[in-house]
């Protein structure tokens, strides 16, 4: 039996534990928001644009921002550790406190794959190879010498995703449209330049993402090459050179571009897995945290007073994240309704 207002922590303040919270605060409940990070927003805040609308991301994230003012947020703090207790969870913060709830909700999102761990990609070798997180740094700061005024760029899709040999066989379900959103976003910086997507399959299942990709087709002139590329290298004059199998025409194909984008992939956060350890909640074999059952209780675990939102159990996509943000603020009301 609760006898006081429940005490939730949020680890994470991207927008899955920022929305969590705006919810649970509406509830009543007390939620408070640990961010190892200086800042809150997550991946989000280092965004421009978001697909399919190009809204600005930091709209998103300032909104969610306001709506938190009051909840008790944690930035710059790490959790050194997390106890079970008799009713709840102690959870040992790096600054020295010890914080005692009721609830836990992992809202730890992920990391991207490590691009230069593909080295035959050239990142960390070859200047002009770039990742999607770099070049949306760019459009947001206009600052990378790299980018420069290219004539010809290149997306390479699945970037340790769907890869065994990366360790790394799932989908990062993102990383189709998010490359798309670049290439457009390329073609209105760079009119002149031609634009090419190499890709695997095009995997669009959301609202409005098939309308993107007859945008980015038929208004901006991109060209979609179906074929993984098997070999970069570096021209005298610094360009990359790309070869890659067109598997629809069955013809090889050589490229020389000013810029190279690899869509690194979405994998878990390991700061997720550690915490996850020490409570005795299990880890999938994707490497993600395993939910109760993938179909009617996503945001669950096996844990009682564990919950999870967003990322930390697979790629998700913005609205998907803040859908599932709400539903978990919604199991933990249940939960201690329950309990009372």
């Amino acid at each position: 039996m609760v006898n006081r207002t429940p005490v939730i922590a949020i680890i994470g303040a991207g927008i899955a534990g920022l929305e969590a919270a705006r919810q649970l605060n509406d509830l009543g409940y007390k939620p408070i928001l640990i961010e190892k990070a200086p800042v809150t927003g997550g991946h989000v805040a280092e965004w421009n644009r978001l697909f399919p609308d190009m809204s600005p991301a930091a709209d998103l994230v300032q909104s969610l921002e306001s709506q938190t003012a009051k909840v008790r947020t944690m930035t710059g703090t790490e959790i050194a550790s997390i106890n079970r207790l008799k009713d709840g969870y102690s959870l040992i913060l790096s600054d020295g406190e010890t914080l005692v709830c009721e609830a836990v909700l992992f809202a730890t999102g992920f990391h991207l794959f490590d691009a230069s761990k593909k080295e035959e990609y050239g990142y960390g070798i070859y200047e002009k190879v770039i990742t999607n997180r770099d070049l949306e740094q760019w459009f947001n700061t206009r600052h990378d010498p790299r980018i420069g005024h290219p004539k010809a760029v290149g997306f390479v899709h699945c970037v340790g995703s769907r890869d065994v040999k990366a360790g790394n066989t799932q989908c990062s379900k993102v990383c189709c449209i998010t490359a798309i959103k670049q290439a457009i976003e390329i073609k209105e910086e760079f009119p002149e330049a031609e634009v090419y997507c190499f890709y695997m399959d095009l995997r669009l299942f959301g609202k409005k993402y098939e309308d993107f990709y007859i945008k980015a087709q038929r208004d901006c002139g991109i060209h979609f090459i179906r074929g993984r590329v098997s070999e970069v290298g570096e021209a005298i004059d610094g360009r990359v050179v790309v070869k890659a199998e067109d598997t629809l025409s069955g013809k090889p194909v050589k490229v020389t571009l000013d810029l190279l984008v690899l869509m690194a992939g979405i994998i878990c956060n390991s700061d997720a897995q550690h915490y996850a350890q020490q409570v005795g909640v299990a880890v999938d074999d994707d490497g993600f945290l395993k939910s109760r059952d993938n179909v009617g209780a996503i945001v669950e675990s096996s844990r009682p007073g564990i919950f999870f939102a967003g990322a930390c159990t697979g790629a998700k996509t913005v609205p998907e994240t803040l859908a599932e943000a709400r539903s978990a603020a919604l199991a933990i009301h249940r939960y201690f309704s329950k309990r009372g």
